[in-house]
């Protein structure tokens, strides 16, 4: 899983939002101290009391990923997308390469917004982050939404030049999202190994997007989750046949519709 950390590194550009600049400057900014002793940045739109759903982008990336979304929130929602640990305006300078500490960021933030389960979204590697907080804070989560979630550790195929962009004197002289990055991506498949045998604990309402020419994130990750996700209280998966692994920016439509379907989900009662 790589989230085009090596195609940035190779001077490719990443898609991003159709959301102006100036737009995305107009949205709420805010920041939480983290028992961490660093602080997360986030955007926030919609009903300040409303039902809490949380964005959380892939690596490298930052909150504005999601500025399409927090600019049409619908009614009765508060979304809030995030700067991950080490990313944009949050902390620290260095990478937070720990799922858990990733994870606990989010349960703080849903602390601090009253204690209400929330709604997780996750893109790529912001879906074992979102897993990871359902394990570990069940109580804090309504709902997750995984879109080209990177969850299989047999699927991790680190390329060479994410370990040569970790070295010194290469890591000095790259911008701290893709040094963050690379650490991000080498230390993620013990990670998510032992991440593994604990999904069957996820009880909640789990909806699944993912593209069938997905190069960074392949879709056989969808198969590991229906396999190690047997507890949930019930699993939609939407198949984007021929899409690839930028569905937050090329597939919205899909991606709204699973948000709308896992906040259904979550309403309902356990059969």
């Amino acid at each position: 899983m790589v989230f085009g950390t090596a195609l940035a590194l190779i001077g490719c550009s990443i898609p991003g939002p159709d959301t102006s600049d100036q737009d995305a400057a107009a949205l709420p900014r805010h920041e939480l101290r983290l028992n961490a002793g660093y602080a997360l940045s986030y955007l926030e739109a919609g009903a300040p009391d409303g039902r809490l759903a949380v964005f959380v982008h892939g690596t490298p990336g930052d909150a504005h990923a999601w500025t399409d979304y927090l600019m049409g929130v619908p009614q009765g929602l508060r979304y809030v997308a995030v700067d991950r640990p080490g990313f944009g305006n949050s902390g620290p300078d260095d990478a937070v390469v720990s799922l858990r500490e990733q994870a606990e960021a989010l349960t703080q933030l849903i602390r601090a917004a009253g204690g209400k389960p929330a709604v997780l979204i996750g893109h790529s590697l912001g879906g074992p982050i979102i897993a990871q907080a359902a394990v570990d804070n069940p109580e804090l989560v309504a709902a997750l939404v995984v879109v080209a979630g990177s969850l299989d550790p047999a699927l991790e195929d680190v390329p060479f030049i994410q370990y040569v962009g970790d070295t010194w004197p290469v890591s000095a002289l790259l911008p701290r999202m893709l040094r963050n990055a690379n650490r991000e991506i080498i230390a993620l498949e013990p990670q998510l190994a032992a991440l593994a045998p604990r999904l069957a604990a996820i009880k909640v309402p789990v909806t699944i997007v993912h593209g069938t020419k997905d190069d960074l994130v392949p879709f056989a990750n969808v198969a590991f989750m229906k396999k190690h996700m047997t507890g949930t209280k019930a699993m939609d998966v939407t198949v984007l046949d021929g899409q690839n692994h930028f569905l937050p920016w090329n597939s919205k439509r899909a991606v709204d519709a699973a948000i709308a379907k896992a906040l259904t989900m979550a309403e309902a009662p356990a059969p």
